[in-house]
């Protein structure tokens, strides 16, 4: 039962002291059975029975953008100075700015209920501190944002949606948007702290996440349904703990990958329906000087259960991974766009991408038991020189090879793809430990195994 605004404030004010004494607000462990590797359990936030505070009660209004985003503003305070509580976002559309999260909060969308984000990337400033493609700078707000928060929720049957009249204008990459690649690389380079490196001036155009949760632990992201994306749609960076179920994701425009985790660990999604103009899960873990910096791979992720119906691979590892990234599972899971209005080119099930300037390392990699339609590339791909834009952007400044071991295939149908396998690696720092078994592939287009400096690989 939702409570009345004067309720709601009386709460608050009874259980103020609560607010800053996280060790007691309840959580739950969930184990994740029967990885490959040891796996931790997640431990997790629990809402149930918290106070419910409606945003009506705090002056929404389905014709106003400015009132509903100081309503849920007003809402989330509430119930962080509860000690934690539930916003509910009541059935209707509502118009709103940035949300930002705070500790012991869950954003709730009740089936019905539609937050429509505005498009004027005007209303995402002040900068906050979040990151570009694994390097940390002060960008526009994400659409919904938390930093260093922990037992945070986004659940519930409802939608997110981002208005994309303006972030679609940003999808080119002219001179002025490279040139600010450019400036940053070389302020990671030259060590510039984070919080000076402010990329929301002139047409520099870096687009936020649509959900950025940064230095956070313990998160829950259930049931709701994404539409749109500015940039990559949900990225836990440096989190611990994450649970990601039953989320429905479909964002078409450029960089919109489903879930990027980067330096992040005890990640796990499942139960997911990805529908992408770029990756379905592309894990990460820093780019070049800043992954270096802080140092923090990311581990122990899992993904099951999921169905992908677009994409451009079903899992990417990297390309930024300077931080490392070991412990990886995919497991029953589906991906097929036969079906979809959206033909976008789905290239690798499996795809680990570095290149010589990255340095980090990759292993530990399992996927096993999924099924596939058609594949423009190979069920597992290895690719140690990917560079994109970068090649000619920025010279290679300091070489740090990636060593690439220890990959896991097995029990994967495809209808159709190039390669079963296909594997480049670096003649000074060869691929090692690979074992694909088991792979079906109805046609093939190429060779069943195209492989470059690599070693003990079973196939």
């Amino acid at each position: 039962m939702t409570l009345s605004r004067r309720a709601v404030l009386s709460a608050a004010a009874g259980l103020a002291g609560c607010a800053t004494a996280s060790a007691s607000f309840p959580t739950q462990t969930v184990a994740v059975e029967g990885t490959p590797f040891d796996m931790p359990p997640l431990r997790l936030p629990v809402f149930d029975g918290r106070p419910r505070f409606a945003i009506t009660d705090f002056g929404a209004s389905a014709d106003s953008q400015a009132k509903t985003s100081a309503a849920i503003a007003k809402a989330i305070s509430a119930a962080h100075e509860a000690g934690g509580g539930i916003v509910v976002v009541a059935p209707g559309s509502w118009p709103t700015g940035p949300v930002h999260l705070k500790s012991r909060v869950n954003l709730h969308l009740d089936a019905g209920a539609l937050l429509r984000f505005s498009p004027d990337p005007a209303d995402y400033l002040p900068a906050v501190l979040a990151s570009w493609e694994g390097l940390e700078c002060m960008l526009h707000s994400p659409l919904v944002y938390a930093h260093d928060c922990e037992d945070i929720a986004v659940t519930g049957a409802g939608t997110l949606e981002a208005r994309m009249e303006v972030w679609q204008q940003w999808f080119g990459r002219p001179k002025a948007h490279m040139d600010a690649l450019v400036a940053l690389y070389r302020m990671s380079v030259d060590g510039v702290p984070a919080r000076e490196r402010r990329m929301t001036d002139g047409d520099a155009h870096l687009r936020p996440p649509f959900l950025h949760f940064n230095r956070c632990r313990r998160v829950r992201i259930e049931g709701v349904r994404i539409v749109n994306s500015p940039f990559w749609t949900v990225h836990p960076f440096l989190c611990e703990d994450v649970l990601i179920r039953n989320v429905s994701i479909r964002a078409h425009g450029h960089n919109n990958d489903g879930v990027d985790p980067e330096m992040s660990q005890r990640v796990l999604v499942e139960d997911c329906t990805f529908d992408q103009g770029d990756d379905a899960i592309s894990v990460k873990s820093g780019r070049e000087r800043d992954g270096w910096r802080l140092g923090q791979p990311s581990r122990h992720i899992v993904m099951r259960r999921c169905r992908v119906l677009n994409g451009h691979q079903l899992m990417a590892i990297g390309s930024e991974l300077a931080g490392g990234i070991s412990d990886v599972l995919v497991e029953d899971c589906e991906v097929d766009n036969s079906a979809s209005t959206h033909k976008v080119q789905l290239f690798n099930l499996l795809f680990v991408k570095t290149n010589e300037r990255r340095g980090g390392y990759v292993r530990n990699i399992h996927m096993r038991r999924v099924k596939a339609h058609r594949l423009a590339g190979s069920v597992l791909d290895v690719d140690t020189d990917v560079l994109y834009q970068w090649r000619t952007l920025m010279p290679t400044l300091e070489r740090r090879l990636t060593p690439v071991e220890a990959l896991f295939v097995s029990d994967v149908e495809v209808v159709e793809a190039k390669h079963v396998s296909r594997l480049r690696g670096e003649a000074a720092l060869p691929i090692r430990g690979v074992s694909v078994q088991r792979v079906k592939v109805g046609t093939l287009t190429g060779e069943t195994h195209d492989h470059r400096n690599a070693a003990e690989v079973s196939v």
